[in-house]
């Protein structure tokens, strides 16, 4: 399938700040999603980290809520900040 437009083949595959504005996230967190193992699945082509359009949708719907208080489906736990973390108490 050639893009008709430019000559070009549609990309399958998106970049890490693609990715992120598809899923209206930014690089960073996309990166710390990496990190967690809590995000869509990715692949490392070259070196370079990529996200298949289809695993970028299928992390999506698997946070579908009909309501607020739905437990069904949805993602891991909210990413929290280091910073946040209680510090240890000196003696």
């Amino acid at each position: 399938m050639v893009d008709q437009d430019n000559g070009s083949f549609p990309s399958k595959f998106l970049r890490t700040h693609e990715a992120g504005a598809f899923l209206n996230l930014s690089p960073r967190t996309m990166e710390k999603l990496r990190t967690t193992a809590g995000g869509p699945l990715y692949r490392k082509l070259g070196g370079q980290v990529v996200y298949a359009l289809a695993d970028l949708q299928a992390w999506a719907d698997a946070g579908t809520k009909r309501h607020t208080s739905d437990t069904n489906g949805g993602h891991p736990a909210p990413l929290t900040s280091t910073s946040k973390r209680p510090r240890p108490v000196r003696k």
